[in-house]
């Protein structure tokens, strides 16, 4: 818990005294910003004023690099910190470095130099766990954590790491979050943790409780960049467009280059003057949300489960847009299994054909799964969550019901741009990923 003494402290005179620097002091710097953004600009201050000092002796460069780190320019940190004193603190930094800029091999040399030099090694296994994971190398990181033990297992930055690492390799998403609320009750003031648990609440939807965790998040420091991009998305939603751009502007605040924030905050300026029904927007998500469960999620009989997946019909939206009479010709669907659908929609308020005049007013457009290489129907039935979209991008597929990549690759760019808030930008990152997987929006 940050307090007020923390808060109050001389950013200016840890920076810049001759005193001992290391953790402790990192944590203090660290906490007054939190408390109080407004020191960000002390702690510039205080950076420049120790640029301009003649003679850089071997600790304070470790001072120097460490708040470049603490400002985001990660390069001029580890060209500073090479040739500081070479501790354990100068090669920890170095690691974060070089892990804010995706060099996630040397962040780990880096990490197990400062160990060798002192480090608590406990801290620097979580760290190359961190990296391990965001190289992709899954079981690497889960068995990193898997031989740490002792009190280090009840800290919050290791049940953050666990559940990350568990996320990443699709894990039951119910552990996940379970992990991530452990963190948090060790440390309400964990960034990634509450990012975390803030993230998987509004994959499901809970605007309210992702809201006041993104907010929690974003008041930590360092903050974690993904808090203050979705935090600001919601406020756009919200309308709060100018909470949206001091969101946006923390971002480059700390990465002045960070393409997506300028574009973003670009964005929240340009919307002040829109006129947005909230409320309906509201019930329009959360229906979306409700037609976008799979019919996997039902205890259906084993031939209407085949039925359905023969038909291509994967969400209970596809249900809505399907007749009673194309359910019975398909083979092997009878009034028994009609009878299943019928009462599994009911349960959710539903009807079969409800929205099939939706269906009605969309190109038609020949998609047969049958014709498709098994592999290439797993690619189809694949989640839109494995593109890993950005939260403004995410949302508006959820808008426009989609949840496969089967039924994005049929959208048209025009169909995706008629989304609000879906604009050049998110059309691009869709086509980027979709690139990456081999695949096309139709028309492209």
């Amino acid at each position: 818990m940050v307090t007020g003494v923390e808060s109050s402290i001389d950013i200016k005179e840890i920076v810049l005294a001759n005193a001992s620097f290391g953790p402790q002091e990192i944590r203090r710097i660290s906490a007054a910003i939190a408390e109080d953004y407004a020191k960000h600009a002390v702690l510039r201050e205080a950076v420049s004023a120790l640029q301009a000092r003649e003679e850089q002796t071997p600790a304070s460069a470790v001072r120097l690099g460490v708040c470049y780190y603490l400002l985001g320019r990660f390069q001029n940190a580890i060209a500073t910190l090479v040739h500081s004193d070479g501790g354990a603190v100068a090669n920890f930094y170095q690691g974060r470095a070089c892990f804010e800029l995706g060099q996630y091999r040397q962040a780990i040399t880096c990490y197990e130099a400062a160990r060798v030099a002192g480090y608590d090694p406990d801290i620097c296994a979580l760290a190359t766990a961190e990296a391990l994971r965001y190289g992709r190398d899954f079981p690497g990181a889960m068995s990193v954590l898997d031989e740490l033990f002792g009190p280090i297992e009840q800290t919050a930055e290791y049940l953050y790491q666990r559940g990350a690492t568990v996320a990443a390799i699709g894990g039951y998403p119910t552990e996940v979050v379970a992990l991530y609320e452990r963190a948090v009750e060790v440390d309400g003031r964990h960034p990634g943790a509450l990012f975390g648990l803030a993230l998987e609440n509004d994959r499901r939807g809970n605007d309210d409780v992702a809201l006041d965790l993104y907010k929690r998040s974003a008041g930590c420091f360092p903050t974690h960049v993904g808090a203050l991009m979705n935090l600001g998305v919601l406020y756009e939603d919200m309308q709060q467009y100018e909470l949206a751009q001091m969101c946006y502007q923390r971002v480059l605040d700390s990465y002045p280059a960070h393409h997506r924030a300028r574009l973003y905050v670009k964005d929240a300026a340009a919307s002040n003057d829109m006129f947005y029904d909230e409320e309906a927007q509201k019930r329009q998500d959360r229906l979306t949300q409700l037609l976008s469960i799979p019919v996997t999620d039902f205890e259906l009989s084993v031939r209407s489960r085949n039925c359905l997946q023969k038909m291509g019909v994967q969400t209970l939206g596809d249900l809505t847009r399907a007749s009673e009479a194309e359910l019975l010709a398909s083979k092997n669907f009878g009034e028994t299994s009609l009878v299943e659908i019928r009462d599994m929609l009911s349960s959710k308020g539903l009807e079969l054909g409800q929205f099939a005049h939706e269906r009605a007013e969309e190109p038609v457009v020949s998609f047969d799964p049958g014709a498709l290489t098994p592999d290439e129907q797993a690619q189809m039935s694949r989640s839109i969550g494995d593109l890993n979209l950005s939260v403004r991008a995410r949302k508006c597929m959820l808008r426009l019901g989609l949840t496969t990549i089967g039924e994005l690759v049929r959208k048209t760019g025009d169909d995706l741009l008629e989304c609000k808030n879906f604009g050049v930008t998110s059309l691009n990152e869709v086509r980027e990923k979709l690139q990456e997987m081999g695949l096309k929006l139709r028309g492209d």
